[in-house]
């Protein structure tokens, strides 16, 4: 299943990954793709925001690779930005963070740099820069785990 969203704001961008987080099951692996600035982050604090995450705990770890969060299910951030590649991602430890993420979200930030690694079943949220506002985010998931999310979305 496929659902386009239209943000009209970074205001707006936050509420949507709220109002995703606060849905989410356990288990749940987010792939979120785009380039610099689209709102990867932003839309990660909102989704965290939902889990119940404090905001202030939230922040890209471009410099560390995985920030852990504590909330109603736990939250693995994973920033891929610096890794090269999938082979980098496997070094790096990322099969065990899916294994742990079984029990929380894994939210990852620059996900097509380890595709063959992540699970069948997942939720790709794709971002594109319509002007400095603005954004479309292109969400499909793979496997049925979030169909009903999505149909719950697109009727609110």
């Amino acid at each position: 299943m496929e659902l386009e969203f239209f943000s009209q704001s970074p205001a707006a961008t936050l509420a949507l990954g709220k109002k995703i987080g606060g849905r989410l099951p356990a288990g749940s692996v987010l792939a979120l793709t785009g380039e610099l600035g689209c709102g990867k982050t932003l839309f990660t604090r909102g989704l965290s925001a939902g889990l119940d995450v404090p905001l202030r705990l939230v922040n890209s770890p471009t410099f560390v690779l995985v920030n852990e969060y504590p909330g109603r299910l736990p939250v693995f951030h994973l920033d891929l930005y610096r890794i090269g590649s999938e082979a980098d991602g496997v070094e790096l430890g990322i099969t065990d963070y899916l294994q742990r993420a079984e029990a929380g979200a894994m939210i990852i930030e620059w996900a097509e740099k380890i595709w063959p690694l992540l699970p069948p079943d997942l939720l790709k949220v794709e971002f594109e820069i319509i002007s400095s506002r603005r954004r479309r985010l292109v969400f499909s998931s793979a496997g049925q785990k979030f169909d009903g999310l999505l149909k719950v979305i697109k009727q609110s």
